[in-house]
Parts: structure tokens; sequence; C-alpha cells
């Protein structure tokens, strides 16, 4: 029998201005994608949670239009490659379009708090409300089939921001 892993307490000590990006983020209005939403369960962005280590929480942030950033709890930040990187953009509609698949399992929510232990807590934002689902990484092969596809969709966002991010850091060593 299979011991299971006890989650690792955290306690991130996140920056003012990490803390009002998130917020921000969480509560960036769906009138920015009119054009883009259909109704009121249509998914017009995802923040997501992820944490890194016991001191380290990334948050990425991810909207109908393509447009992907990532922050930290400390204050550092990756903004801007959707702007100069069309993979960036692609991975991040390819997400968000295919978000509603998960609506059904996700509550509603009026309540963002950080993390504290290991699970990805992952935020649906749609004209109807904020939705909230938390996934850990290492069970990801116990959740739904939908689930497996958005936490591969949002891990190949995060390449892709990384890849944009090594290409701008070679090119600012020109």
């Amino acid at each position: 029998m299979a011991q299971k892993k006890e989650h690792v307490q955290t306690h991130y000590l996140p920056t003012e201005s990490y803390l009002a990006t998130r917020a921000a983020a969480l509560h960036f209005p769906a009138k920015q994608f009119a054009d883009m939403i259909n109704d009121q369960n249509s998914v017009y962005g995802m923040v997501i949670d992820m944490p890194i280590n016991p001191v380290t929480l990334s948050t990425l942030v991810v909207y109908i239009n393509g447009a992907a950033n990532v922050y930290f709890n400390n204050g550092g930040s990756y903004t801007g490659a959707s702007q100069r990187y069309q993979t960036v953009v692609q991975a991040g509609r390819l997400l968000v379009a295919n978000a509603p698949r998960i609506l059904g399992e996700c509550s509603q929510t009026t309540s963002f708090p950080l993390p504290t232990s290991q699970p990805h807590h992952l935020y649906l934002l749609t004209k109807k409300g904020i939705f909230e689902k938390e996934v850990l990484p290492s069970a990801i092969k116990e959740e739904s089939e939908d689930m497996q596809a958005i936490y591969f969709l949002y891990q190949q966002v995060m390449r892709e921001l990384r890849s944009a991010q090594l290409k701008d850091q070679a090119m600012s060593q020109k």
C-alpha cells in the first residue's frame, strides 16, 4: 500500500506589488474582451497560483487574447512576451479556449487566499463570476482527462514564457 505524501506547509512572503498585481488580475473586467466572449460561462482569463518551493510562489495570468504573464511573490515578474512572441499568444489562447472543459469541476468563489501547500490553485474568470479548482501536480493522473489537458496546456504556456525569456536574455547580451 502506497503511503500518502504529506503536503509541505508553506508560508509565502508576498510583496505589496505582487499582491496588488494578483488582485488586479483576478478582477480584470470582462468588458475588455467583450468581442471575444460569447456568454456568461465563457472563460476570458485564468489566474493560476503555482508553488515552486516552500518560499517561492508563481502566479500565471493568461487572458482570452493570448496575453500571458508570470509574477512571483518576491516581486519578480516576466511580462510583455505576448507582444513579441506569437508562440506565447498561441499557447495562451489555446489554454483559455479549453478552460470551459473544467468549469463543471470548479466551484464559484469570492475568496482568493494564497496557497499554503503544494496544490496549484486555478481561477477561471467568467462574466458569471470566478471559479476555483485545486490541483495537486503529483496526483494529476487521478484527475479527469479534461483537467489533465488543462494542466498540460498551462505547463505549455509556462514553457513558452521561459523560451521567450531566454530569447530576450540572449538578445540583450548582443
